[in-house]
């Protein structure tokens, strides 16, 4: 593969090492450049300040890309999710999540949700920033017309308002087809989520593995679990080709939960194995 992109690391995937000890960003941090990542997608200040954290990135040498801030804080105060996040020089906003009353599977909450998304799309944009919207598998339900809701979403809205940080993982859960996905979306898709992951049989509470709460039904019969990239069963080398082809400027690695693996071998083994594919 001759081209390839720079590669960032979800902070999320360290909030375990982060979240109760927010003294020890700097030490994470240098963990990860020395790994080979070129950047970090954040996800929450742990209290820190935006000053710090853009002084800790650029000392290190990691490119603060993009962040994941929820809805609701952009809701509720837009112009600071701006400020804050433009001081440490993100140049991707990103929804991480859809409430459940804003899904396509509920038409007419999706249908209001829409132009709140349009509004808080064009006030980043004017800002200089990109607001970028992160799947789960929730979004690729067919609408009555044949459309994914996922499709439906991004044609509601302008370009320079709302593009895709498509999540490979959710997307191939959903579809099979994250390939294709990229292939629609190029020239939409700044940001690319690396995330893999392995799934037997009929899995009915798949979110409680990101820390939403669900109910436990008796028919869970099959097993669903994320792993390093390379380490599920997702097929790496076509995606990577075609997100070169879409225009893409960066792939982030998200790994949601680790389970037995210290989270930065977790990161480790997911450098190492993009490395192996020559990124």
């Amino acid at each position: 593969m001759s081209e390839k992109l720079p590669v960032a690391v979800q902070v999320y995937g360290l909030r375990d090492l982060l979240e109760n000890t927010p003294d020890k960003f700097k030490e994470v941090m240098t963990k990860v450049k020395e790994m080979g990542y070129d950047g970090v997608e954040l996800a929450g200040l742990y209290g820190l300040t935006p000053e710090y954290v853009r002084d800790t990135l650029k000392e290190i040498g990691l490119v603060p890309l993009s962040a994941h801030v929820p809805f609701v804080d952009m809701m509720e105060d837009l112009d600071k999710v701006i400020k804050d996040y433009s001081t440490i020089g993100v140049q991707y906003l990103v929804m991480p999540y859809m409430a459940e009353e804003y899904r396509p599977v509920n038409p007419e909450g999706f249908k209001g949700f829409l132009p709140l998304l349009n509004q808080v799309g064009e006030k980043i944009h004017q800002a200089g920033m990109t607001f970028l919207y992160h799947n789960h598998d929730f979004e690729f339900v067919k609408l009555e017309d044949g459309t994914w809701g996922y499709d439906a979403m991004f044609d509601a809205i302008p370009h320079d308002n709302l593009m895709s940080e498509l999540d490979t993982c959710w997307c191939d859960v959903a579809t099979g087809e994250p390939v294709e996905f990229i292939k629609k979306y190029a020239g939409r898709l700044p940001v690319l989520h690396l995330k893999d992951y392995i799934k037997k049989g009929q899995v009915k509470s798949m979110y409680k593995l990101i820390g939403i709460e669900q109910e436990e039904t008796e028919e869970e019969t099959g097993y669903f679990g994320f792993r390093p990239v390379g380490f599920g069963q997702m097929i790496w080398e076509p995606i990577l080709e075609e997100t070169v082809k879409a225009g893409t400027k960066w792939v982030v690695v998200e790994q949601d939960e680790h389970y037995e693996l210290d989270p930065l071998e977790a990161a480790r083994r997911s450098r190492d194995y993009l490395k192996i594919l020559g990124w």
